[in-house]
């Protein structure tokens, strides 16, 4: 099954930039101000407000993804 990447033409900030935050705000228990706090620490000033608009506008398109990707409960992981 082939998904589209998201359309994102609109804004400013680029595309991989986007799906990085809106991952990192999904992915794990952050808050959006310690995601805000981690792209400063890499150079990149965005506010917590743009990370919260963009997460709810990409948020269920990536959420979903993840979900799709994480392991079952029947899953044998090597040691």
């Amino acid at each position: 099954m082939n998904t589209s990447p998201v359309s994102d033409k609109r804004h400013c900030f680029p595309p991989q930039l986007i799906a990085h935050a809106v991952w990192l705000y999904f992915r794990f228990p952050l808050s959006l101000r310690l995601v805000e706090a981690l792209l400063l620490e890499r150079g990149i000033a965005v506010s917590y407000e743009t990370i919260r608009r963009r997460g709810k506008t990409f948020g269920p398109d990536y959420a979903r993804r993840l979900c799709r990707k994480m392991p079952g409960g029947n899953d044998v992981w090597p040691l």
